[in-house]
């Protein structure tokens, strides 16, 4: 049997999965921080088929992840609009995107720089309070009382 959900695990990131893990809601999401806000627009430029992304919208829609706002002056037409937790993806849409460059070496022709300056951003990364730089070797993974959490394996 395949999962569908990972309520059962406890886990912050399988809870996140939940929401918006499979490859089309993250494809649409970055779509939305593009600017992408029609349904027609999301289809022509994804080129994905009409019953998978009206899933994915009604699911990131009834998840909180967008809105879907009526902006139909005369009859009905609806756009899809990030909400507050919709664009706090976009540091995991950002790093997932500077990982693949990395391991994957395949890099488009869309480039991410600073409005303000034109510079391209810097690398996302995991910072202690201090502002320094942090990796996995670093860090610990502990309990609510602070303990440390066994190894696995």
């Amino acid at each position: 049997m395949t999962r569908k959900r990972f309520d059962d695990l406890g886990c912050s990131v399988a809870c996140a999965l939940n929401e918006v893990g499979d490859w089309w809601s993250l494809l649409v999401i970055k779509q939305a921080m593009l600017g992408t806000r029609r349904y027609v627009d999301f289809q022509n430029s994804l080129g994905i088929a009409k019953n998978i992304l009206c899933d994915r919208l009604s699911r990131l829609v009834d998840n909180g992840v967008m809105t879907r706002v009526n902006v139909g002056e005369h009859g009905t037409r609806y756009e899809y609009r990030l909400t507050d937790k919709g664009r706090d993806l976009f540091t995991v849409v950002v790093a997932l995107r500077q990982w693949s460059e990395r391991w994957n070496g395949n890099k488009d022709e869309m480039q991410l720089v600073e409005g303000a300056t034109g510079e391209a951003i810097a690398p996302v990364v995991v910072q202690n309070a201090a502002g320094e730089t942090l990796t996995i070797r670093d860090v610990l993974f502990v309990d609510e009382n602070g303990q440390p959490l066994e190894q696995a394996g």
